[in-house]
């Protein structure tokens, strides 16, 4: 898994490169709606499992418009944390790794299949987008946090 970009091409944030990329607009609204645009544009450096606008079909049906609603933020938040990973991280990096510990808290598990990068049950399709504070890798899958018992 080769880097797709030379570190001196990532100008932008990851608010900003998840912005040109067209595949990212469902994500980029709910990282709005969250309320975690800030900590994405900061300067902390973050790897970012981001689902494809396509991967967000793949929820139950009214499922994303239901953690979109204010009232449910606290939901939203924690699914975007379980994509999110502290530090800056490429393919090979989490490749070697048996889990990734997610800001959320929860950790995710990591499988290399025939070459393929798997966190949780979602695969990587867009690997290595650098951004200045971060890589984001391209998912297929909504990743969804356990939930914890009251």
């Amino acid at each position: 898994m080769e880097m797709k970009q030379k570190e001196g091409l990532a100008q932008q944030n990851l608010l900003g490169t998840l912005k040109t990329n067209k595949s990212f607009s469902t994500f980029i609204n709910a990282i709005d709606k969250a309320g975690l645009t800030a900590s994405l544009a900061g300067d902390e450096q973050f790897t970012l499992f981001a689902p494809t606008d396509e991967a967000f079909s793949g929820l139950p049906t009214g499922a994303l418009d239901r953690l979109l609603e204010p009232a449910n933020k606290d939901e939203l938040t924690s699914v975007i944390n379980y994509h999110l990973v502290s530090g800056r991280k490429t393919t090979t990096d989490v490749g070697k790794w048996q889990s990734a510990r997610t800001v959320h808290g929860q950790t995710a598990p990591i499988k290399v299949t025939e070459g393929k990068l798997s966190i949780g049950a979602a695969r990587v399709t867009l690997p290595d987008i650098l951004a200045k504070n971060g890589v984001i890798h391209g998912i297929d899958k909504v990743n969804l946090p356990e939930s914890k018992p009251n």
